[in-house]
């Protein structure tokens, strides 16, 4: 791997700090909708190679269950992928929560999991964007997939990078037994940019 990939410790604790921030935002977003208290995890922070990543999104969620994914690409200052990982029973536990009474359809279950990725993705991605003094700008969410294992989200083999920065964030609630992961993407040429960044976002501070 390049030495310039790598973070230092300065600057990967002043992404703690920003991600931290943002992540928060994005949990007030989630608290707000849903009006339940929302629990966030610490944020971790790898470098991974592009024919691990399969490996390292399953150490992250933790478990080989079936889970629902919505992706939203970046570009700008960063580029990247976000993604919103639901585990199996996210969709009925945000839909109870929204007051659906009956069970909903397919398609109403895809756009209430695309419309809460879209806020989290939102609010995270600005959140960090307004902190590094970044232009960002934003596809529509889709899904990614549906009711797949951890370990199959995304194929190696498709991807176009052979490094990229992952950040993730777990999301949890109180009153439920829901996770979402909120995770970030961002290959090599936006990791130099983001540590950029984040020496100039340690200078102003």
């Amino acid at each position: 791997m390049n030495d310039q990939l790598l973070l230092t410790p300065d600057q990967r604790d002043a992404l703690q700090e920003v991600t931290n921030i943002a992540m928060g935002q994005a949990g007030a977003q989630l608290a707000q909708i849903l009006e339940v208290f929302v629990q966030l995890s610490v944020p971790r922070i790898n470098i991974t190679e592009s024919a691990n990543i399969a490996g390292n999104i399953l150490q992250l969620v933790g478990t080989p269950q079936s889970v629902t994914a919505i992706r939203q690409a970046f570009s700008g200052t960063l580029r990247g992928e976000a993604m919103v990982v639901y585990d199996e029973n996210g969709c009925r536990d945000l839909a109870d929560l929204m007051g659906y009474e009956d069970d909903i359809d397919r398609d109403s279950e895809r756009e209430l999991l695309l419309d809460v990725g879209n806020v989290l993705v939102g609010a995270c991605l600005n959140g960090i964007a307004e902190l590094l003094q970044a232009k960002l700008s934003f596809s529509a969410p889709t899904i990614m997939a549906e009711n797949v294992e951890v370990g199959r989200l995304i194929n190696p083999q498709q991807l176009t990078w052979n490094y990229a920065l992952l950040v993730e964030v777990h999301f949890t609630l109180e009153v439920r037994d829901f996770t979402c992961h909120l995770m970030t993407l961002m290959p090599e040429e936006s990791i130099v940019a983001l540590k950029s960044a984040l020496d100039a976002f340690m200078e102003n501070f």
